[in-house]
């Protein structure tokens, strides 16, 4: 119960990678508040998850791509718990696509979720870290692909690279006032992001091949590493990554 008495926000915590980030801090004793983006079932089921473990949460729809909605998000997190001491940036998309068939839109709608959703909500929850004076921790999840490039994610990639890079300034710009800014890089995680895309057995065993430890990741093991750079122990870590892909990057061979 390493974060009890905290207050996290997780955005796009109704699935995936961020439903297990939330359950895990709120495992850890923290009261988590779930952004969505509209799927409703999947929040309160999140919500009930957690408190049926004896956890604390809400949930709150929010496009964080919108000033306004981030706005709302953090407004309804004040007015349930009064602070916030963790910020996880998760919510991302990824529809995979040809670049000679990628939109404008498309590539607005990407970027919006992904880096310009992380820059409202960092700025927002640490202007409250800031003005309530007690530190606070705020954790990206990037990717590999900040690292590499993906030829179906030439409007991904760039997105996850700013993210990383966001984690790396603001580390410079909040150390000051005791908040700390990393960013989580997964690799090959099953999640509903691209689950279509593995159901083609031949590409799902290319990638197990690949990776060292003979698997996908689960998004178990993202919220881990959440938890951990949440956590006490990691307070004098900053303006790094960590990079969670069962060794796939290192394995050129």
């Amino acid at each position: 119960m390493a974060l009890t008495g905290k207050v996290a926000v997780v955005t796009g915590a109704s699935r995936g990678i961020g439903r297990a980030i939330a359950m895990r801090l709120a495992d850890e004793g923290a009261m988590v508040v779930i952004d969505h983006p509209g799927d409703d079932d999947a929040a309160d089921a999140a919500v009930d998850a957690i408190r049926q473990q004896g956890g604390e949460a809400i949930a709150v729809k929010a496009d964080v791509s919108s000033a306004q909605d981030v706005d709302v998000l953090f407004a309804e997190t004040l007015k349930q718990y009064h602070t916030v001491d963790i910020m996880v940036n998760n919510a991302g998309i990824c529809p995979f696509v040809d670049w000679f068939d990628l939109t404008e839109e498309l590539w607005d709608r990407v970027h919006g979720i992904n880096l310009k959703g992380a820059f409202l909500c960092s700025r927002r929850a640490s202007t409250i870290m800031r003005d309530h004076q007690h530190g606070g921790r705020i954790i990206s999840v990037s990717s590999i692909s900040a690292l590499v490039g993906g030829g179906l994610q030439t409007h991904y990639t760039p997105t996850k690279a700013g993210v990383r890079s966001l984690m790396q300034s603001l580390a410079i710009v909040l150390g000051p006032y005791g908040i700390t800014c990393n960013s989580i890089l997964p690799g090959s995680i099953l999640t509903d992001i691209n689950r279509e895309h593995y159901r083609d057995q031949a590409i799902l065993e290319r990638d197990r091949k690949r990776i060292p430890l003979g698997r996908l990741g689960d998004p178990k093991d993202i919220a881990g590493v959440a938890a951990f750079l949440a956590s006490e122990d990691a307070r004098y870590i900053t303006g790094s990554d960590i990079l969670v892909d069962g060794g796939l990057f290192v394995n050129l061979q």
